[in-house]
């Protein structure tokens, strides 16, 4: 081993064990990993920023703007409504929303295909009693199954595509993704829809009723005492009693900034209190409305909020590209911007207690906000939050939908003839989204998920050095060396199986950069054809099934669905058993050896 291959592997140990730690986000790791190898001279200055002009990258950014585009034209919401009509059963429900989700999967970021589908799943489950976490894993898990339809579908197909047009010189077409990871997605989905969802650990049967999913959902908020307060002027054991007729629960009560200690029953309630609550929304809000008591104004000393106008108590989820995501609602201007107050935060099925104006908002994190009925649009629309009731899917260019799905299906038909290249077709559809008005100038670069594409960018160059330095050389020879005397398939399988594993831990799109070139380099060694080794990268990288960490669709439906860590991989692990049984002999069909 050279000092340039242990320096690298090294600094790619380092940059995978931060992203595991996750203490600071991916992007800033992968770009700091990047100036730390052009330092060490490990990726010539030269080359350190070609990954952000790399086809691979851009594709990505136009996915997500054509993306937008679709969304903001109706289409997807339009088809959301039509599929909400009436019950189905839980198989039934899931064949359809899974189905509907792979597909859309296939052609558009499949995050934001799960964020339009969610809450009409959210309204389905809510509408018939059934728990929320019974169906939204199994629509999380079909959209990521959708993306291995296309190249379009996720990124790591967009990767090793980029892969194989520099060492084959021809990328893979748009669907040549299609006879494996079609077989894939259509077997995941049956035992998804017919055995996987009953793998789901069920809620408390007593918490289950009319509204299992909200009724389950406890947030620990607060409510300040006023002059006309019912509950001033008696004690803690009295306000008790009274919250617990209506399903509320007193935890703590802070006087002048300061959080009461000791036993509280005995403590005379003043104006201006404040108790601590954990409580469902609705049960949240009876109680208010029957105490006298009022909302916090949301500043850093909370005082009482004044009902000026009609309000809304909501429940949100922050998406990946939320607006918010990163800040605190304090720093964002929740309150002074938008008149919004953040009354309760749920992070990792559990609910944070302290300092919640002060939190910095990660994806993933549910949020009970107070909001205007005024100001609503323009407070969901300013932070990128999920209105997790459905409120979040409005049809805002309902006129352009058509416009918006054929320019869209003509640049996918010119990029499968290939009568030209997909970033030239995308590139295409997205000038004429701006001039037939599906989205503005300014929305362009909103829409584009720049984590995503810092990383990408970053990763890419890192990747290129391990294969340039002999390290993806070193890898599979160790590889061929393992299943020496074996058939081809045996090292495919074990490729795919590490593939598998990395990304259920690793950014899908970081695993994918690191095990493409090993793959080639596998291949070679083992003097067979590149291509299934490729595909198996591309099928395994996408199977992130057993954490909430291993894709950011896992992570969005944490909260909704009031799972746990270790829930994923009840149902995860026999699908991807069950993947890698369909995709090996598949892989070596379509793509011989």
């Amino acid at each position: 081993m050279t000092t340039d291959q242990m320096m690298l592997f090294a600094l790619l140990g380092v940059i995978v064990g931060l992203m595991l730690w996750g203490r600071w986000r991916y992007d800033l790791v992968a770009f700091a990993g990047l100036m730390a190898a052009v330092l060490l001279g490990l990726v010539p200055s030269t080359e350190a920023f070609s990954g952000f002009g790399n086809p691979t990258t851009l594709i990505v950014a136009l996915v997500l703007i054509a993306t937008a585009g679709l969304t903001r034209s109706g289409a997807v919401a339009r088809l959301a409504r039509l599929m909400s009509g009436r019950d189905r059963g839980t198989t039934g429900h899931i064949l359809l929303f899974g189905g509907v989700g792979a597909l859309l999967s296939g052609f558009m970021n499949n995050i934001a295909a799960l964020a339009m589908l969610m809450p009409v799943d959210l309204q389905t489950g809510r509408k018939l009693g059934r728990a929320a976490g019974l169906t939204l894993m199994p629509l999380a898990f079909a959209t990521i199954l959708g993306g291995m339809l296309t190249l379009i579908g996720t990124p790591p197909n967009l990767i090793v595509s980029g892969f194989r047009a520099d060492v084959l010189g021809e990328p893979y077409r748009m669907f040549d993704f299609l006879p494996v990871g079609g077989a894939v997605a259509l077997a995941g989905l049956a035992f998804i829809a017919l055995i996987g969802w009953r793998l789901i650990p069920r809620p408390d049967e007593s918490e289950a009723g009319t509204d299992a999913d909200s009724r389950q959902r406890r947030y620990v908020a607060s409510l300040v005492l006023t002059e006309a307060s019912l509950t001033a002027s008696r004690t803690i054991r009295e306000a008790r009693a009274e919250a617990a007729g209506a399903g509320v629960r007193i935890t703590g009560l802070i006087r002048h900034g300061q959080e009461v200690a000791g036993p509280l029953d005995d403590q005379a309630l003043a104006d201006g209190d404040i108790l601590i609550l954990r409580s469902t929304p609705g049960s949240l809000d009876e109680f208010r409305s029957t105490s006298n008591l009022a909302f916090p104004d949301g500043r850093q000393e909370p005082r009482a909020r004044k009902d000026a106008e009609g309000q809304q108590l909501i429940e949100c989820l922050v998406s990946v590209a939320a607006e918010i995501a990163g800040r605190s609602a304090q720093s964002f201007g929740l309150a002074n911007r938008h008149d919004s107050v953040l009354i309760g935060l749920r992070r990792d099925g559990v609910a944070l207690r302290r300092g919640l104006a002060r939190q910095e908002l990660r994806a993933g994190d549910m949020l009970l906000v107070l909001v205007p009925e005024s100001r609503m649009a323009d407070m969901l629309a300013a932070t990128g939050l999920l209105r997790l009731d459905g409120g979040s899917l409005p049809v805002q260019r309902e006129r352009h939908m058509r416009a918006a799905v054929g320019l869209f299906a003509l640049a996918v038909l010119a990029a499968t003839f290939e009568l030209t290249t997909m970033p030239i077709a995308l590139g295409c559809v997205i000038v004429a989204y701006v001039l037939f008005g599906v989205l503005s100038v300014n929305e362009l670069y909103d829409h584009v998920d720049w984590p995503v594409i810092v990383l990408l960018g970053s990763m890419i160059p890192l990747g290129l050095a391990l294969d340039q330095t002999g390290g993806s050389a070193l890898i599979a020879g160790g590889l061929a060396q393992l299943t020496q005397g074996y058939p081809a398939w045996v090292a495919l399988v074990l490729l795919m199986g590490g593939t598998m594993f990395l990304s259920d831990v690793l950014n899908n799109n970081a695993t994918t950069i690191i095990a493409a070139p090993v793959s080639i380099r596998l291949a070679e060694q083992l003097q067979v054809q590149p291509d299934a080794f490729l595909m198996g990268v591309a099928v395994a990288a996408s199977c992130a099934f057993l954490t909430p960490i291993g894709h950011q669709n896992n992570t969005l439906i944490l909260g909704p669905g009031n799972y746990r860590f270790g829930d994923y991989w009840r149902m995860g692990l026999p699908l991807e058993i069950i993947v890698m049984v369909v995709a090996v002999p598949l892989l070596l069909i379509v793509w011989p050896l």
